[in-house]
């Protein structure tokens, strides 16, 4: 089997899997009931992933940290996105204040 042919079966299977587990939600959603505390922490649970999810994003980059401008403007980003900014909004002010920090030579 050559690599193109190894990718193209990779890549169909991987598609079918995920196709697979997206059709099992509506599927079993009438036959698996969960209890309002497995809900519950299953909710929780999300949060704590985005949450861990954003802080690597944030403060790490390769192996190190990333420096204090990207925090600063993932949290300028956040505090925008608190206060019911648009997306966009929120969007560019990250960009923006993490720009004009670099720009100041705030690594």
């Amino acid at each position: 089997m050559t690599s193109a042919t190894g990718l193209v079966l990779a890549t169909a299977v991987l598609g079918a899997g995920t196709f697979a587990f997206r059709l099992a939600g509506p599927v079993l959603r009438a036959r698996v009931t969960l209890s309002p505390r497995v809900e519950r922490l299953t909710a929780v649970a999300v949060v704590v992933l985005l949450g861990a999810l954003v802080a690597t994003s944030a403060l790490t980059e390769g192996h190190g940290f990333a420096g204090v401008a990207r925090p600063v403007g993932v949290a300028v980003g956040g505090l925008c996105a608190w206060r019911r900014a648009p997306f966009v909004a929120v969007v560019v002010a990250a960009a923006v204040t993490t720009a004009a920090l670099r720009l100041l030579g705030v690594d």
